[in-house]
């Protein structure tokens, strides 16, 4: 039943946000057609603003849900929450021009979408703000509390009772511990937390107590039929929940490395412990949207990469393209495109070049290579400029636009195991390092952590900015 209420409240949720768009958008169109000043005021025939509604509306839905928009609001403070619905609405502006250019819809009025965009965040924001005040205000009053039961009364019972001690506004409310042992019972646990019965009094504390969560905070081998235990608060419509083991627990305390999820894999319940972000619609969603872009930048530059290729081809006499083997997400292999931007024949030539290197670890780099092609070649480098031809790998799909750098397979076979783990993600074209202002002095060690920190906190919003850095990177000249 409380899941089904759940359900139908994150379904209300959507469906008044969905609301609030429509009409945020509805709003800003009759602002622009009829109470702007007159030099302002009107709006062109030409255009169907029932379509941009429509492809709104679709993209609207998919980036709140792959930004976590309906989380429960018990956890999070209302900055949080605001921040996720804000950078959902801006990653879905930037999607709606996209899709705007692919439907080749012109003619939209940029001062409509300006004002509509206000319009919904302050909508948004304002029926959030509702929401979030109101149910602290019940909670407070002390309605629209979660009631737990704890099992244990150790180590994992205290962290648990910690958390929510921690988070007073998530709405939950402890009503004391279970014991195996009998002499416990009693005994202060922590905060004022006391062991209220054994694990066979299970059964009459729920039936006698309004308990809407039961915490195992206790290795299930020690309790007596735990089985029949958790079967029958969950018949009774109670939900479980378990803190897993110590190797588990130890686990997910690595801030941002780890997530456990429960997960059928062919029929079979596993638990699945991961140091990467899952496949979910936000990472399907950054796949799609390498594409596009990546599709759209290939031939708006693609005069320019002609030019570039022609220069390369006067300058020095060999290939225009780089080929390099390259290693991808888990050591898989590729072929890697760039502008070529040395000596054909420099790859042969750096064993001469060994002693010269600069760099630290498995990574190769001189500041003033011989090797590299006078003008063309330093140009390229200084505006990463070389780094273009890899949008073909990206439409390939070997590639993303953002992500760690794809190392060549000699360097890989030098990591340490720590490092092996920037190979768990996609490579990209650009990443933290890579719009570094001072990144040709990173030391190797503090590279890999850059990428590390890109894959545990990994979000669109954060590969938005990274594009936008990288872009001015380019332009001031930061490569080598």
């Amino acid at each position: 039943m409380l899941r089904e209420q759940q359900k139908f409240i994150k379904n209300a949720h959507k469906a008044l946000d969905i609301c609030l768009t429509v009409g945020a958008f509805v709003s800003a169109y009759f602002i622009k057609r009829l109470f702007l000043p007159a030099s302002l005021r009107g709006l062109l025939i030409a255009p169907n603003y029932y379509i941009v509604l429509l492809i709104i509306i679709i993209i609207w839905y998919l980036t709140f849900r792959s930004f976590n928009v309906y989380a429960s609001y018990r956890k999070r403070t209302f900055p949080e929450i605001f921040w996720n619905m804000f950078k959902a609405v801006v990653i879905g502006m930037a999607l709606l021009f996209v899709a705007m250019y692919i439907f080749k819809i012109t003619d939209v009025s940029r001062i409509l979408l300006g004002i509509f965009f206000l319009l919904n965040v302050g909508l948004l924001a304002a029926s959030k703000a509702s929401v979030y005040g109101l149910l602290s205000h019940y909670r407070k009053k002390g309605y629209n509390f979660r009631n737990l039961l704890i099992v244990g009364s150790m180590e994992r019972a205290k962290t648990v009772i910690d958390r929510v001690g921690t988070y007073l506004n998530a709405g939950f409310r402890i009503l004391g511990c279970l014991e195996t042992d009998p002499d416990k019972v009693g005994t202060d646990v922590q905060n004022g937390i006391n062991v209220i019965g054994t694990v066979e009094n299970l059964e009459r504390i729920l039936r006698e107590e309004v308990v809407d969560e039961v915490i195992f905070a206790i290795p299930l081998r020690k309790i007596a039929e735990a089985d029949r235990h958790i079967f029958m608060a969950e018949q009774m419509g109670v939900s479980v929940r378990i803190v897993p083991e110590w190797p588990i627990s130890f686990l997910t305390n690595q801030p941002g490395e780890v997530t456990i999820n429960f997960e059928d894999f062919l029929g079979i319940p596993t638990m699945a412990v991961r140091t990467t972000p899952p496949v979910n619609a936000s990472l399907l969603f950054k796949n799609f949207f390498d594409i596009i872009a990546a599709g759209i930048v290939f031939l708006l530059f693609l005069p320019f990469m002609f030019l570039i290729g022609c220069a390369i081809k006067i300058i020095s006499p060999g290939p225009i393209f780089y080929k390099q083997e390259r290693c991808c997400v888990n050591g898989r292999r590729f072929m890697l495109y760039k502008f070529r931007t040395m000596v054909p024949d420099a790859e042969k030539q750096q064993d001469g070049f060994m002693a010269l290197n600069e760099a630290d670890g498995p990574a190769f780099k001189i500041k003033k290579d011989a090797r590299i092609t006078p003008y063309i070649g330093t140009f390229l480098r200084k505006t990463s400029l070389d780094e273009l031809p890899q949008l073909i790998n990206v439409l390939r799909g070997e590639m993303s636009l953002v992500g760690p750098r794809p190392p060549i397979p000699s360097e890989v076979e030098r990591y340490d195991i720590w490092q092996r783990r920037r190979l768990s993600m996609k490579p990209g074209l650009t990443c933290i390092w890579q719009c570094a202002p001072n990144r040709n002095d990173i030391c190797f060690n503090e590279w890999m952590k850059m990428d590390l920190h890109y894959i545990d906190n990994w979000s669109l919003w954060l590969d938005i900015k990274i594009l936008f850095r990288t872009v001015k990177a380019v332009v001031l000249g930061n490569g080598r």
